[in-house]
């Protein structure tokens, strides 16, 4: 896995990376959706500071992971309710074959 030495820049700064070849798309375009959020930010509000604009836009992708973390949870019940639905599944199959 080869590495390569990039330069990403997030809100007007530079950043010299080191990623993979597999990374390198990944990482420019979450760089990109990192400025645009902060472009999006800057102009919705009067904060100029990117400090402040870099910390909305941190939480902004923060919770946005964390609703799809909360999608893609299991439920607590679901194995229980699996393993009723086997059980139904066999007793089903062995009347079926006696």
């Amino acid at each position: 896995m080869a590495e390569l030495s990039i330069r990403i820049t997030i809100a007007g700064r530079v950043y010299p990376l080191t990623v993979s070849e597999e990374e390198e798309e990944v990482i420019r375009r979450s760089a990109k959706l990192i400025n645009e959020q902060v472009k999006e930010y800057e102009a919705r509000f009067s904060v100029r500071d990117k400090q402040d604009l870099l910390a909305m836009s941190a939480l902004h992708f923060a919770n946005e992971l964390a609703k799809k973390e909360n999608q893609m949870a299991v439920p607590a019940e679901l194995p229980e309710k699996l393993s009723e639905i086997v059980d139904l599944i066999d007793s089903h199959l062995q009347e079926r074959s006696a």
